[in-house]
């Protein structure tokens, strides 16, 4: 697999992280998040939480968090510098920096899991 197949991939699967997180934060499937569709408003602003956290948290540029998520860099742009913005609320910030911290510190009942071990 070339390196470059191996770096989509890994920005895919941040992307469902993301998008799971989002999900958990906002009670909209991950695979509306997900989808091709705008979808509802609950939706869009589902994608655009999921698509700052894969920017801020993963730290991918803005055209690879676009390319992710199937979408243009200028709505990844947007969608990063909406939730930015709506962290000048102080109470928005702790809800954003919440749903950050699940993608650094996964919530207690998955701590002390036995590790998955793949067959090859």
């Amino acid at each position: 697999m070339s390196k470059r197949a191996r770096r989509r991939m890994q920005d895919e699967a941040a992307a469902r992280l993301a998008a799971g997180v989002a999900s958990y934060g906002l009670g909209v499937g991950a695979e509306d998040i997900l989808g091709e569709d705008r979808g509802s408003v609950e939706t869009a602003f589902a994608r655009q939480v999921a698509m700052y956290l894969c920017y801020t948290g993963f730290e991918l540029s803005l055209t690879r968090v676009a390319v992710a998520f199937g979408r243009d860099r200028s709505t990844a742009a947007y969608a990063c510098h909406l939730i930015e913005d709506r962290r000048e609320d102080a109470q928005f910030d702790l809800w954003i920096g919440a749903l950050e911290g699940l993608l650094y510190d996964p919530p207690p009942s998955t701590r002390g899991a036995p590790p998955v071990r793949v067959r090859r």
